[in-house]
C-alpha cells in the first residue's frame, strides 16, 4: 500500500491519494482544486477508483467535481452528511466563501462497511461529533493499516463541535472507538501532521478517560 498527501483547498486539507501495487486507487477528501492530483495519477498510470469523504464541510468536498469524471457515482460520504454534499450552504459556503455546486450523485456508507479497491480494504468506521455523518477510515493491505481520521482527531487536537451538526458528547463517544485500536496504528488526520493512536494517548489534551 502506497499513499501520498495533497494539501488542498483554502484550509489546506489533507487530502490523500491511496494505489496498491497494480495502480488501483481511490482518494480521500479532495478539499479544493484538484489538478495537482490527476496530473500525478496520469504520470503514475494509475486507476482512480473512488473518491471517499470523511464528513461533508465544504473544506473537504470542493475538489470532488474535479474526479468525478474518472470515478462516476463512485463518491462515498457518512449517510448523516448525505444532505450537506445535496445543499452546499450547509457546509460552511458562507463562512469559506468558496462556492461548491450540489452533489448528488454518491453512496453513502455505514458503520462497518467495507469497501474494496484492488487489494486494498477500506472499513467505515461512524466517529459523529464534528459532523452528524463523520466517518474514520481504517485502510488495511495485508499486515499494514492506517487510519484517516478527518477532523475527528489531530495530532494533540480534536474536531470542533461548536458548527453545525456538532456535538461533544458524540465526539467524545466517538474518541472512545478510537481508544480501542492499537497504539502503533498510524493516523491520517484532516488537518496537520500525521501522528498514531499512542502518541494521542499520551499527549492529547482532549483524549478520554476510560473508566
Amino acid at each position: 500500500m502506497q499513499y501520498k498527501r495533497f494539501p488542498l483547498g483554502a484550509l489546506w486539507t489533507n487530502g490523500y491519494l491511496f494505489w496498491d501495487e497494480d495502480g488501483e486507487a481511490f482518494f480521500i477528501d479532495p478539499g479544493g482544486d484538484a489538478s495537482e492530483v490527476l496530473k500525478f495519477v496520469k504520470v503514475h498510470g494509475l486507476k482512480l477508483r473512488k473518491v471517499l469523504l470523511t464528513h461533508g464541510h465544504l473544506d473537504h468536498i470542493a475538489g470532488v467535481r474535479d474526479l468525478v469524471p474518472l470515478v462516476g457515482s463512485e463518491v462515498y460520504v457518512g449517510r448523516g452528511d448525505a444532505r450537506i454534499l445535496r445543499n452546499p450552504p450547509e457546509s460552511l459556503q458562507t463562512a469559506l466563501r468558496i462556492h461548491c455546486d450540489p452533489i448528488t450523485d454518491f453512496q453513502e456508507v455505514v458503520e462497518g462497511q467495507t469497501l474494496r479497491v484492488g487489494k486494498i480494504e477500506v472499513q467505515v468506521m461512524e466517529t459523529p461529533g464534528h459532523t452528524e455523518g463523520g466517518v474514520c477510515y481504517l485502510i488495511a493491505e495485508g499486515d499494514e493499516k492506517v487510519l484517516t481520521s478527518g477532523d475527528t482527531l489531530f495530532a494533540h487536537s480534536v474536531g470542533r463541535t461548536d458548527l453545525d451538526g456538532g456535538d461533544e458528547a458524540k465526539l467524545n463517544a466517538s474518541l472512545l472507538r478510537l481508544a480501542k485500536l492499537p497504539d502503533d496504528l498510524r493516523v491520517l488526520p484532516g488537518h496537520g501532521p500525521e501522528t498514531n493512536i499512542g502518541k494521542e494517548r499520551a499527549h492529547n489534551p482532549f483524549w478520554p478517560v476510560q473508566s
